[in-house]
């Protein structure tokens, strides 16, 4: 029995604990810290007392480390984060269970190289449920630490930021094991060596995305705008300011960030015959983000678009602009931002709009992703996702297996710019280029913009939150599939299915551990016979 001070020095640590990997996010981006950030945190669960003393740690830690990762929308959210962290926490009791379970003994017998496969599995569901797009989608993934390594990046290529994640997580278990379990010594290097044989393999085995010609794509930040009546205006007039320096550069596409025009542009005719002109005048189409209201009259069909629904609303929506004004190309955001862009349960939480910046009035979704053609490059198609969509893998990968040449995340983290949150979304890119085999532009209005080859290495320099301006890049294209692309989220389902396996296992011994043995039959009395 812990007395109260213990009790409360644990909670603490386990707090701290969890909160501990965000260091191997950026901004702090020590990628290599990640590899032993879980550590602290399973050695105080594999101590604890009793299965409710460690579930209890495993929440405390999960609320910890959301706490550290999202600790930016702080501004946004005020007191609301803690509930939502508090939330978000209780993911984490199955895997704070098994690993008192399977690391709590000496690992000895086969529990240490049950635990080198069921901890990872288990931290994976943890992921995997918090990606839901209700709680926050799949930001802060333990694999999404390791953006800026290129063998782990071709790990992505074969099975996404799960196959990462998994990795990652596996690495810390070995070196629990290592430090508590002397008796499990060879396993635990056998599972290090496993991982770094498997990184190895894929590095130099896995065909990495074949270069097939470029694209000159400019991406267009105008960087802060102070707030006002007339700031979506200003900053349209930045935007088009920057884009024509452009002229005589022969971009084959300009990209502008997240709601860089304020109206729709059925509404403000003028608004589109500007951008039309300013298309004639570089020599390249724009791919502008309409944030506004969108007319109830308003058809998808028409030339405001094509690719969203027709619901009345505000929209975010990335449209397509030529010399000759919008060309029918649009796609409406999909995912959107819980209480950012809508309050889920409105009727229930909508008292969270008078504690901070939450949505006043909820955004329409799109109906489906969509893949636009670009005009004089009948060889390439784009495939658009605006903002945190840019985070979900499945999004990335459909658009790849559509066709898309190009991806585009049209992003705007003005909220956040002095915080972690640019340099974190900016680097999410780098993963679904890698993952897809596809380059990736993650063009913002304030930074950080950056761009991605089809490996995921960094093309040119990033755009920091300080600058306003318009930066050229040439994007290599690739051709060919990678295997997630192929066979999409299978360390998922991997995962899923060993823990399933344990599951079931643990319960048939559980019911037979309940069943009373049988009685011992008595002999069979013998008859003397005379």
């Amino acid at each position: 029995m812990l007395s109260k001070p213990a009790r409360w020095w644990r909670a603490a640590a386990a707090v701290a604990a969890g909160g501990l990997p965000c260091l191997a996010f950026p901004a702090p981006a020590l990628w290599w810290f990640a590899y032993v950030a879980l550590v602290p945190w399973m050695l105080l669960l594999r101590s604890a007392p009793t299965g409710r003393r460690a579930a209890l740690e495993g929440w405390l830690g999960g609320a910890g480390f959301i706490l550290a990762v999202h600790h930016w929308l702080l501004p946004s959210l005020h007191v609301f984060l803690l509930p939502l962290a508090a939330l978000l926490g209780l993911l984490w009791i199955p895997w704070a269970l098994l690993v008192r379970e399977l690391l709590g003994g000496d690992g000895a017998g086969g529990r240490a190289g049950a635990a080198l496969v069921l901890v990872p599995a288990a931290w994976l569901l943890s992921e995997l449920a918090r990606s839901w797009q209700g709680l926050g989608g799949p930001w802060g993934l333990l694999g999404a630490s390791q953006w800026q390594v290129p063998p782990v990046l071709r790990l992505a290529s074969v099975g996404g930021v799960w196959l990462v994640s998994l990795l990652v997580a596996a690495v810390n278990c070995a070196v629990v094991l290592l430090i508590v379990a002397p008796a499990a010594r060879v396993p635990a290097v056998a599972g290090l060596t496993g991982c770094a044989v498997l990184t190895g393999v894929v590095w130099l085995w896995v065909p990495r995305p074949e270069v097939s010609g470029g694209l000159r794509v400019a991406v267009v930040q105008p960087g802060l705008v102070a707030d006002g009546p007339d700031s979506a205006d200003r900053r349209f007039a930045a935007g088009e300011r920057l884009t024509r320096g452009l002229a005589g550069q022969h971009p084959d596409l300009v990209v502008w960030g997240e709601s860089s025009v304020g109206a729709d542009l059925t509404a403000r005719p003028d608004l589109a015959r500007r951008l039309a002109a300013l298309s004639a005048e570089v020599g390249a189409p724009l791919l502008v983000n309409v944030d506004a209201r969108r007319p109830p009259a308003a058809d998808p069909g028409t030339a405001a678009g094509t690719g969203g629904s027709g619901a009345p609303g505000i929209y975010k929506s990335a449209v397509l602009v030529g010399p000759e004004g919008p060309t029918g190309a649009r796609y409406d955001k999909m995912r959107l931002v819980p209480f950012g862009e809508y309050i889920p349960a409105r009727a229930l939480l909508g008292w969270a709009t008078s504690v901070g910046k939450a949505a006043g009035e909820d955004r329409v979704p799109g109906d489906s992703p969509v893949v636009m053609d670009l005009p004089g490059r009948p060889d390439v198609r784009l495939g658009p996702l605006v903002c945190f969509e840019s985070a979900f893998p499945d999004m990335s990968r459909h658009l790849a297996r559509e066709g898309a040449g190009l991806l585009i995340a049209q992003s705007a983290t003005s909220s956040f710019q002095h915080s972690w949150a640019p340099a974190q979304h900016a680097s999410l890119a780098a993963l679904r280029a890698a993952e897809s085999g596809r380059p990736m532009v993650h063009a913002t209005l304030t930074g950080i913009s950056a761009v991605y080859g089809p490996s995921g290495e960094r093309l040119g320099s990033a755009l920091p939150t300080s600058a306003s301006t318009a930066a050229l890049y040439e994007v290599p294209l690739a051709r060919g599939t990678t295997l997630y692309v192929r066979f999409g989220d299978w360390p998922v389902g991997a995962a899923l299915a060993v823990l399933a396996v344990y599951c079931a296992a643990a319960g048939v011994r559980s019911f037979r551990a309940g069943t009373p043995a049988p009685e011992p039959t008595a002999p069979r009395a013998r008859t003397a016979r005379g």
